[in-house]
């Protein structure tokens, strides 16, 4: 017993060390900290955050999920080419799949995950005017999770994590601007809006031109 609580500790350990590995590599490739076909190096890696490779490596899966980096042969893993074509179709693929998200929601949510859908908006909204970013960049993550369960499909939820996770990085960047967490904050009233009224058609609306204004300014800041 003692044995498995040791080895669930040290998974635990290394999943965050994971995590904060793959975060910290995601915002430098991002910002061009890292430029594209750069090779992330697994020993160079282990020394410059002193671990093990095994976190390594999985921060680097995730890198790749997330399709920020790919594995090359004879190479190893390294640096993805992210032109803003390619950002504008995962953006794209994102606000038709959250419009999709938004429409079922807007049908199948129960009053009790609406009332919950709406607190958490009341929330965000005083994490815009008074929190940081890192804080909204959580809330809003729980915020579109909760609209994608109440799309009553697994698979649709599943698609829509998986487009999420891919944008992740990009979608963060865009939410450090005060002045866009206060936009984003307005589009969110407008979803909420449509979702408690069970105006579907609104929903999708909203929920499209909120990936749009998302895409515009993350588009904005690349070179």
């Amino acid at each position: 017993m003692q044995q498995a609580r040791s080895s669930s500790k040290r998974t635990a350990v290394r999943d965050v060390h994971s995590t904060a590995i793959a975060a910290d590599l995601e915002t430098e490739i991002v910002t061009g900290v890292i430029g594209a076909g750069s090779r992330l190096d697994e020993q160079s890696l282990t020394q410059r955050f002193g671990v093990s490779r095994t976190p390594v490596r999985e921060a680097l899966h995730i890198l790749v999920a997330r399709s920020l980096a790919e594995r090359l042969p004879y190479r190893g893993v390294v640096v993805a080419d992210i032109t803003r074509e390619r950002i504008e179709q995962m953006f794209e693929a994102m606000g038709e799949v959250e419009a999709l998200c938004g429409r079922f929601a807007a049908e199948r949510m129960t009053i009790g995950e609406r009332g919950r859908l709406d607190e958490l908006h009341k929330h965000m909204s005083d994490i815009a005017t008074n929190g940081t970013s890192a804080d909204y960049e959580a809330a809003n993550t729980d915020f579109h999770a909760m609209i994608y369960a109440g799309t009553r499909n697994e698979d649709i939820e599943g698609l829509a994590d998986t487009l999420r996770l891919k944008l992740a990085p990009f979608r963060k960047t865009q939410l450090q601007s005060p002045d866009r967490m206060a936009r984003s904050n307005e589009e969110h009233t407008a979803i909420v809006s449509a979702i408690l009224e069970k105006n579907t058609k609104a929903a999708e609306r909203a929920l499209r031109r909120h990936l749009v204004r998302a895409a515009r300014e993350v588009l904005s800041r690349m070179k």
